[in-house]
């Protein structure tokens, strides 16, 4: 990431951060039992409940961090470590095996929260809201792009799975998760550099 907004790249952020592959085994085991036609709706209906809470936390982010008193560069370092320790998660992911889930529809959870408006992807937004408090509009733009993506990418989960299988939806996980490590770092080392050069403009 530069210092510079930058539509493309905060796009592809919020897309990594949302991870909608790594988020598909997740979401073909609630809808198992479901009827397909119903869970189209239940993709969209969740999907655009999604989409709210991600434009509400775009427009009151801001006064939030106020009411906190954050500063750009602490919130640009802290943002930075989560999404590391988040990428570190998607390439290396636990051999824990995952409890079955109850088998009813689902309702705003898991999809609304914490698939597409999870902590991290808030935190992340956040972070951009705060980074770069004139661009609102552009950050519409490239939340709006990722969320629909990711919908898409949900919506076409049973194909796929089948097209993929288990060990390419992983694969693709990996690589979103070394690209998402990267683009961490660079979060971590425009924050340091900013934080020294308002030192250095302070003595």
């Amino acid at each position: 990431m530069s210092t510079e907004f930058s539509i493309l790249s905060t796009f592809l952020l919020f897309l990594f951060v949302i991870d909608p592959f790594g988020n598909i085994p997740i979401l073909l085991s609630v809808m198992k039992g479901v009827p397909q036609s119903r869970q189209y709706r239940i993709i969209v209906r969740d999907g655009v409940v999604g989409l709210a809470i991600l434009v509400g936390f775009l427009y009151f982010g801001a006064q939030f961090m106020q009411l906190l008193h954050l500063e750009t560069e602490s919130i640009s370092i802290a943002g930075g470590v989560v999404l590391f320790v988040i990428a570190l998660k998607m390439i290396f992911p636990s051999s824990v095996p995952k409890e079955k889930s109850v088998l009813i529809e689902p309702f705003i959870v898991p999809i609304s929260i914490p698939m597409l408006a999870g902590p991290s992807t808030l935190a992340t937004l956040l972070v951009m809201v705060k980074s770069y408090p004139n661009d609102h509009s552009d950050l519409l733009i490239s939340v709006f792009c990722a969320w629909g993506v990711s919908v898409t990418i949900l919506f076409c989960a049973p194909l796929l799975n089948r097209l993929l299988k288990e060990k390419g939806l992983a694969a693709l996980e990996r690589l979103m998760g070394m690209l998402l490590l990267m683009m961490s770092v660079q979060m971590v080392v425009n924050g340091v550099r900013s934080l020294f050069t308002h030192t250095l403009a302070v003595l």
